[in-house]
């Protein structure tokens, strides 16, 4: 969750520590970002909190070298309308406290589900 308590998800897509979501993607999924350092709560563990350079010069928060979104549709901090979504080219996950993605049973995925 980020720091307003929405849900963040990953993109299969993503490789490498890189963004592959910009554009209309990024406004139906915007990316979580900071002007500075990330800091973690809760049972987020602040060593896996890192950040990357957008290509547009934004600083986008990851998590175990995922980069972070929230989903444009979730309206609620409840919310988790984003999991499992097939969207812009590759499938979103809810990220667990260990940074592996959420599998559609509620259970993590090793590595990421990638």
């Amino acid at each position: 969750m980020d720091g307003d308590g929405y849900t963040l998800y990953l993109f299969e897509k993503d490789t490498g520590g890189t963004s592959q979501c910009t554009g209309e993607c990024a406004t139906a999924w915007p990316p979580l970002l900071t002007t500075g350092a990330p800091s973690a709560s809760g049972d987020v563990a602040g060593d896996l909190l890192g950040t990357l350079t957008r290509e547009d010069g934004s600083t986008q928060v990851t998590y175990q070298g995922h980069p972070l979104y929230r989903f444009a549709k979730d309206e609620d901090s409840s919310d988790t309308y984003g999991q499992g979504v097939d969207g812009f080219g590759a499938r979103w996950w809810v990220v667990a406290p260990t940074g592996d993605a959420i599998a559609t049973s509620g259970e993590a995925v090793p590595g990421g589900g990638y």
